[in-house]
C-alpha cells in the first residue's frame, strides 16, 4: 500500500503550484476516491506531448485509486479561451468542435485508463443554461475582478478590445467544477485565474472548494518558446514514430531532463541515474533514445518503439551489428598504430577529417560497442568493429 509521503511524491512530480496543500492531504486521508478534472477546449484536431503533461498527471491520479474527469470543452470551443491572447479568438463552429472533439478522445486514450475515465462535455449542463441562469453565473464577479487576470489587464492598458463574451469565459470554466463536484482541477501555469475561479464558484454554491495544481508550460524542441504547432517546435501525440525518433534526437541535450520529470513514468531515481551517467561521460544520445522509445511505446506500441530508428532513417542503433557487416582493411603503412580520426577516414566511414573530428566530439563513434574516446590509436593486426553515426559500420582490420 502506498504510504501518503509515497502519494504526495507521485502527485507532486512535475507540479508548479498545489492550491492548497494541506486540504489535499486533508482529502487524500479521507480515504475515498477523489474526483480529478482536467478540461480541453477543442480548438485543434491533434494533441501534441506538451497537451500530455497534464494527461499524464491524470494518469497518476488514476493508478493512485482516483477517478478522472476527461472534460472536453465543446461550449467553451465556442467561446475561444482567451486566456495568453492579446486579439479575441475566433469562435469556432459546432461542427469543427464535434470534429476535434472526436480525435480529443481516440488520442487520450493512449494514456489514461478509459475503464477509470470519465468524458464530459460542458454543454451538457451550460446548453441548458438559460439567459437568467447565465446572468446569475455572471453576476458572482466584478468587471474588477477580471481586470485582475493579467491578459485582460494587459489588453485594457494598451486599449485592445476585450469581447463581453470573454469576460464569460472564466466563469463557465468555473461553473463547470461546480457542475462536477471537482475535488482537484489541474491546468497549466497560465490557466491559474481560471482554476481558482472554480473555488470561488464552488463555495459561492455551498461546494467544498476544489484543489487548484498547476503544471509548467512544456518546452517545445527550441528548447525556449512553449511547445506549439504554430512555432513548429512540437512532438504531436500522432506523430509517425520515425519522426517522434528523430525530433526526441535532435533536442538539445539539457531539455531531456525536463522531458523525462514532464512526459516519462519512470522512477524519478532511475532518470536520476541517468543524469550521472551522462555528467560521468556517457553518451547523452544513449539516453535521448531510452526516452524517444517510451513515447513511442505509449503512443505507438513497443514493436514501432524498437523500429523507429529505422523509420527514422537511422539504419543502426548505437552498438547494433548488422548481419551483413562489411569488412575493411586498412593499411599501417609501416606506422605501429593509426589514430581513429585517420581509421576513420582510410576505412571510409567519414569523408574526410573535419567529418572525423565531428563525429568524434559527438561521441558517436563505437568501437566494439563501446563509446570511442578522441584520442584512441590501434595497433597494428587490430581487428574491430567500428560505428560512426547511425549509418556507418564495419569490421575494420589494421594491416
Amino acid at each position: 500500500m502506498t504510504s501518503m509521503i509515497e502519494t504526495l511524491e507521485i502527485i507532486k512530480r512535475g507540479v508548479d503550484e498545489v492550491l492548497l496543500e494541506e486540504d489535499l492531504i486533508e482529502r487524500l486521508e479521507s480515504g475515498r476516491p477523489l474526483r480529478v478534472k482536467a478540461g480541453f477546449d477543442p480548438t485543434a484536431p491533434d494533441l501534441h506531448l506538451g497537451h500530455t503533461v497534464l494527461i499524464n498527471k491524470l494518469r497518476q491520479f488514476q493508478e493512485l485509486g482516483h477517478e478522472v474527469l476527461f472534460l472536453i470543452g465543446d461550449f467553451t470551443g465556442m467561446i475561444g479561451d482567451p486566456t495568453g491572447k492579446n486579439i479575441t479568438r475566433k469562435p469556432l463552429t459546432p461542427e469543427q468542435v464535434a470534429e476535434n472533439a472526436k480525435t480529443y478522445k481516440e488520442q487520450v486514450f493512449k494514456i489514461l485508463d478509459p475503464d477509470k475515465t470519465t468524458v464530459v462535455f460542458n454543454s451538457e449542463w451550460m446548453g441548458k443554461m438559460g439567459a437568467a441562469d447565465l446572468i446569475q453565473l455572471a453576476a458572482q464577479q466584478s468587471v474588477a475582478r477580471m481586470l485582475e487576470r493579467d491578459d485582460f489587464k494587459k489588453r485594457y492598458a494598451n486599449q485592445q478590445s476585450i469581447a463581453i463574451h470573454e469576460f464569460l469565459y472564466p466563469m463557465i470554466q468555473g461553473y463547470d467544477s461546480v457542475a462536477l463536484k471537482a475535488d482537484i482541477e489541474l491546468g497549466g501555469t497560465d490557466q491559474k485565474f481560471n482554476l481558482l475561479m472554480g473555488r470561488e464558484l464552488q463555495k459561492h454554491f455551498g461546494q467544498a472548494p476544489q484543489i487548484v495544481m498547476t503544471m509548467p508550460l512544456l518546452e517545445g524542441l527550441d528548447g525556449v518558446q512553449k511547445m506549439s504547432k504554430s512555432l513548429n517546435n512540437y512532438i504531436g501525440v500522432s506523430d509517425l514514430p520515425g519522426d517522434m525518433y528523430r525530433k526526441v534526437l535532435t533536442m538539445p541535450d539539457s531539455l531531456m531532463w525536463r522531458y523525462f520529470e514532464l512526459l516519462s513514468f519512470r522512477p524519478l531515481s532511475e532518470v536520476a541515474e541517468f543524469k550521472a551517467d551522462v555528467e560521468g561521460g556517457a553518451n547523452p544520445q544513449t539516453i535521448k533514445i531510452k526516452l524517444a522509445e517510451e513515447l513511442i511505446a505509449r503512443f505507438h506500441g513497443a514493436e514501432a518503439a524498437g523500429n523507429a530508428h529505422k523509420a527514422a532513417g537511422n539504419t543502426l542503433k548505437a552498438g547494433e551489428i548488422p548481419a551483413d557487416l562489411p569488412e575493411v582493411e586498412v593499411p599501417a603503412d609501416g606506422q605501429v598504430e593509426l589514430p581513429i580520426g585517420a581509421v576513420l577516414r582510410l576505412a571510409k566511414l567519414v569523408a574526410n577529417s573535419n567529418a572525423a573530428r565531428d563525429v568524434l566530439g559527438r561521441g558517436a563513434v563505437y568501437v566494439d560497442g563501446q563509446v570511442c574516446e578522441v584520442g584512441l590509436k590501434l595497433a597494428v593486426g587490430s581487428d574491430v568493429v567500428i560505428q560512426a553515426g547511425k549509418k556507418k559500420i564495419a569490421r575494420v582490420k589494421i594491416v
